[in-house]
């Protein structure tokens, strides 16, 4: 048992932080048997504590809905037994409630569905971690002060009692010699009352300072511009001050690859995100993360690094970069055909943007972004409508060639589209798939866990888990794209093997992102697609506000 929690906390002092930044939350959007589903989980930010789901049957009748919390290490087997989720009253196929999560770490929720259309069950990877401390509300805290001081009073007075009036007879009083020991033994009684008091204080403190120890703390990483070969190489290094030796081993060796990648970074210039890059540095060593940086201007950009662990843990790595070297002329040559960059116009002043190859002009809700080669997507929505934050969406969006005919998107590493969603001032960042929310190779990771019987997961050899993942990262690397694309697609179960294309497009050419956007504020949304093996990016601007409380 000393060793299991020793695992538990060594994953949770490697962490770097939970996927993605200020948006807790997790929507997936799939298929489960006959039923086309929409989740919204919130996890808790104090572990043990309660998650809250949200079950929105698209397509099917479920009769009845429910859910329990799947922790990596300790498997199906060691799952608790499902709680059913209580249907919303006038909402037909919504069904709410709650999940405890009792471990820190790589979590996830299995949703099952009984209904009309037969029995199913999807996995929803949660990270639970402890990002927040509760205080006890003042008045509560002197009730109980008050209360305990009674206790304690009680508890002195009860056991002098015990050695004095409660041995009198009927009529008796105290001799002097029954009264000094009714005094000794408050007196001890006190002296052994407050030692138990004292000792309990301590164990709480201690306690709760290891709670403060293994709080959410962001993994620390320096980003530079270095020159090599005549081009602008980024590179990213983490940080490993005070790690334990065999936790950066565990940590660093044991990434796995999501969509393909080891690691997927995005690049923002602030404050104004008119500068966008999408790249996918390569690992040189356990620390030291590396890509050809693309033409991108002068400035200082927030930087958003996705990895992903063994366990399925996903975690985002932020840092800020000040870019004020010159461009080479052969860096565009030399970027991966994965990688991409546009700039466009700044934040609120829209049609200020120089023109060059990489422009997009930035749309909005209800009307269109034009990507470099002439195509256009078509955010569904009223212009002039903000969102709400805390409710839940589907963000859809319509692809069309420049003759205006619909476009069907090609796969990009993997599936019909990605999204990048900022708050203006860098406080929300999160990659979005048609999927939803979260890591699709954590969902893998899960699904392999809960397929495997071991009540204890066993931790891989970190040296020859690493060299593997190298040597699979090359053969993707080497294979023909369209080849490359339909491995990933089938490894992510995106790929309709029968009728041999993309799973995922309900109505043609509209691609759809679900999402809650976490607090009100302006956003701008990256939008990512694939026509002619070109990857075209496009932006849209939003507006959230906070629900209104009464």
């Amino acid at each position: 048992m000393k060793k299991y929690l020793y695992l538990i906390l060594l994953l949770l002092q490697s962490v770097a932080t939970y996927a993605h930044v200020g948006s807790a939350g997790v929507q997936m959007q799939a298929q489960a048997g006959s039923y086309k589903v929409l989740v919204s989980i919130t996890p808790p930010d104090v572990i043990p504590g309660t998650a809250q789901v949200s079950v929105f049957i698209e397509y099917g009748e479920a009769r009845k809905v429910s859910v329990r919390p799947i922790y990596f290490y300790s498997g199906d087997k060691g799952a608790p037994t499902s709680d059913p989720l209580a249907p919303v009253a006038g909402q037909k196929g919504q069904f709410q409630g709650a999940v405890w999560l009792m471990e820190p770490g790589s979590s996830s929720a299995q949703i099952s569905i009984e209904g009309i259309q037969g029995d199913a069950s999807l996995i929803i990877p949660i990270v639970a971690v402890s990002t927040a401390e509760r205080d006890m509300p003042k008045g509560l805290g002197i009730s109980l002060s008050i209360l305990g001081l009674l206790l304690f009073l009680l508890m002195i007075t009860t056991i002098g009692a015990s050695v004095s009036d409660g041995l009198l007879k009927p009529g008796q009083s105290l001799t002097p010699a029954q009264k000094r020991k009714r005094w000794i033994n408050m007196g001890i009684a006190t002296a052994v009352c407050s030692l138990i008091l004292y000792g309990g204080s301590s164990w709480w403190d201690s306690w709760a300072a290891e709670y403060k120890q293994w709080l959410y703390k962001p993994l620390k990483a320096k980003t530079a511009i270095i020159e090599a070969d005549s081009q602008r190489v980024f590179q990213l290094k983490i940080d490993t001050t005070n790690w334990d030796h065999r936790m950066k081993r565990s940590m660093l060796s044991t990434l796995i690859p999501d969509h393909g990648k080891i690691m997927h970074t995005f690049l923002v210039r602030t404050p104004t995100l008119d500068a966008f890059a999408h790249v996918h540095p390569d690992r040189r060593d356990s620390l030291t993360f590396e890509a050809v940086l693309p033409d991108l201007p002068a400035g200082k950009y927030l930087v958003y690094s996705d990895i992903v662990q063994y366990s399925g843990f996903a975690e985002t790595i932020v840092d800020t970069l000040v870019i004020n070297t010159k461009p080479s002329k052969r860096i565009s040559k030399a970027l991966s055909e994965d990688d991409t960059y546009i700039i466009t116009d700044p934040l609120d002043t829209p049609g200020k943007v120089p023109m060059g190859e990489n422009v997009v002009i930035c749309g909005k809700p209800g009307t269109k972004t034009v990507f470099k080669d002439g195509s256009y997507a078509i955010w569904e929505g009223k212009p002039d409508k903000a969102l709400e934050a805390g409710k839940p969406y589907q963000l859809n969006f319509e692809i069309f060639n420049p003759d205006n005919s619909p476009c069907f998107p090609e796969p990009y590493l993997g599936m019909l589209g990605h999204a990048v969603i900022v708050r203006s001032d860098g406080s929300v960042y999160i990659h979005l798939h048609p999927s939803g929310s979260y890591s699709m190779a954590a969902g893998q990771s899960f699904e392999n866990r809960i397929s495997d019987t071991a009540h204890v997961a066993k931790w891989p050899q970190a040296n020859v888990f690493r060299d593997s993942i190298d040597r699979h990262l090359a053969n993707l690397k080497a294979m023909p794209t369209i080849d490359r694309e339909i491995f990933l697609m089938k490894e992510m179960g995106m790929y309709n093997v029968t009728e041999g294309g993309m799973t995922g497009m309900d109505h043609a050419t509209r691609i759809s992102f679900p999402y809650a956007f976490p607090k009100g504020g302006q956003y701008r949304i990256f939008l990512q697609i694939k026509r002619n093996e070109k990857v075209l990016t496009g932006a849209f601007d939003v507006k959230v506000t906070d629900p209104v409380t009464l």
